[in-house]
């Protein structure tokens, strides 16, 4: 016989994380969307469904979803140049270091969707933005400073020309970069042309 009395479940209680934990979380979510579909693409309710929250919970922490993206931007901006940094920081050349980075196959993989760099080839496109322009100059500022100072140390132990200013040729470097994508556009012969670009660009820096 079965029994059709109700039965009563205890509530559900969701885990409440610590408030830093929580944002660090949707960070990392959000790092994810963004990277996989850009900006215009990016839904904030794939982001809290990824973090297992509802969207209020996410505005709740950072306010509006192009504040969210500012914050991706600059998490990633510090995570790229503290990398770059850290690989001299174990010896490793400059020139080395920068060959490694600006290596065409390293910047096919690191432009491709779910990637850094996607991320900054589709910030690129959003300079114009009234809300994104001004914070998107600043990311790029940031990325700036962090290649003049792995610069300034390859200058500093002599791996580096010291007649050039750093903070220009890092400009230099990231232009390199934004036009990636007209030169796989436009050029024919990509690969030999993008590996002779980048090797003018990284032998024009040696001493």
């Amino acid at each position: 016989m079965t029994d059709s009395r109700p039965r009563t479940s205890l509530p559900r209680t969701r885990k409440r994380l610590p408030a830093a934990e929580r944002r660090a979380t949707i960070l990392a979510a959000a790092t994810e969307v963004f990277s996989e579909t850009g900006y215009q693409r990016g839904k904030v309710s794939e982001i809290a469904r990824r973090v297992g929250v509802s969207e209020p919970v996410v505005f709740q922490n950072f306010g509006s979803k192009s504040a969210l993206y500012r914050a991706v931007l600059d998490h990633v901006t510090q995570a790229v140049s503290a990398l770059l940094n850290q690989s001299a920081d174990a010896g490793r050349p400059v020139p080395d270091v920068l060959a490694a980075f600006l290596d065409p196959a390293h910047m096919d993989r690191f432009h491709q969707p779910g990637s850094h760099g996607f991320l900054f080839a589709d910030a690129g496109g959003l300079a114009h933005d009234p809300e994104l322009g001004t914070a998107l100059r600043e990311v790029h500022q940031q990325l700036v400073e962090g290649l003049a100072r792995l610069l300034r140390r390859g200058q500093a132990a002599g791996d580096v020309r010291d007649d050039v200013d750093p903070h220009t040729a890092a400009w230099w470097l990231v232009s390199l970069l934004a036009s990636r994508s007209f030169r796989a556009a436009v050029v024919p012969e990509r690969d030999r042309v993008e590996a002779e670009v980048t090797d003018l660009a990284l032998r024009s820096l040696l001493p």
